[in-house]
């Protein structure tokens, strides 16, 4: 699927981001041991992919690219965040497939979901994820510090007016949603404290990026340090194993987090995952641009 989607995103625009996030489960492993030949493009259980491209139409375009194509695989479920956003101000196109294939029925009705978004929406979702991050609160389930909650609603729902989408049912209109956004950035102190989460991450990472398909982050807020592994595509196995290792690990740490992730290029990594990075910065532009 994640081929699929490079294909139909790139046709939809040439600079769209994809990338794959495998699942934390063990079957990861013993399929790979099993079946040492095994590509993980073929493991339709293993996770989602995601792209990211520059406009709602680009996103929509995507969506219909998939509704016409001939892949056997079902479309199990479809959910369109974006005409109705999730109470969170959650944005976003997500198409989950069930396998399906006449040669090779292991894989069938195994299911991987598809996240697509808009830039925007993807600045936006990232942001949330890093603040969330670093207050060891899930912002992203609408759950959490009620300001940082109504701060990150309200951005969506002016991102929202500026796509020529919905905003939130409950949002004030977009000239108060301008006055509210200033004075919640100006109390919680959003451009400072995005700033200093960025500022005081240590970025370890091994010698191998250039030759990589497959990376392992583990972000300890606390400690202040993303710690990055790369690996080839004949080291999947490794990466597994190691990413249960450190999947152990997390409870240990408060607020840790790891992820094993496919791109197709190194400077994809940084740009599909921001959030690992503390990356706000691209949120922050945008949010400077809505409020003038």
């Amino acid at each position: 699927m994640h081929i699929s989607l490079r294909r139909l995103a790139t046709e939809a625009d040439p600079d769209a981001l994809t990338a794959q996030r495998l699942k934390r489960v063990e079957s990861i492993l013993r399929k790979l041991q099993r079946n040492t030949q095994m590509s993980l493009c073929r493991m339709q259980d293993i996770g989602g992919c995601r792209a990211v491209v520059r406009t709602v139409a680009d996103v929509y375009k995507i969506r219909e690219s998939y509704r016409r194509s001939r892949i056997k695989h079902h479309l199990a479920n479809e959910k369109d965040y974006i005409q109705q956003p999730k109470i969170s101000g959650y944005r976003g196109i997500h198409l989950v497939y069930k396998y399906n294939s006449d040669r090779t029925e292991t894989y069938n009705n195994q299911q991987i979901e598809l996240q697509i978004r808009s830039a925007i929406q993807h600045y936006w979702a990232t942001a949330v994820e890093t603040v969330g991050t670093f207050l060891d609160q899930s912002l992203k389930s609408s759950e959490g510090s009620e300001e940082w909650l109504r701060f990150f609603s309200y951005t969506s729902s002016l991102f929202a007016h500026k796509e020529g989408t919905p905003p939130l049912a409950n949002a004030p209109n977009k000239s108060d949603l301008i006055v509210a956004i200033r004075a919640m950035a100006d109390q919680l102190r959003v451009r400072d404290t995005l700033t200093v989460y960025r500022n005081t991450l240590m970025i370890t990472e091994d010698h191998e990026y250039r030759r990589a398909h497959y990376f392992l982050l583990l972000l300890e807020p606390e400690a202040g340090r993303l710690e990055v592994r790369s690996y080839r595509s004949s080291e999947i196995t490794r990466a597994a194993e190691e990413y249960l290792e450190v999947e152990s690990e997390l409870t240990k740490k408060p607020g840790a987090q790891a992820v094993l992730v496919s791109v197709e290029h190194l400077d994809s990594l940084r740009r599909a995952f921001p959030n690992y990075f503390l990356d706000t910065e691209s949120f922050l532009g945008e949010l400077d641009d809505v409020l003038g």
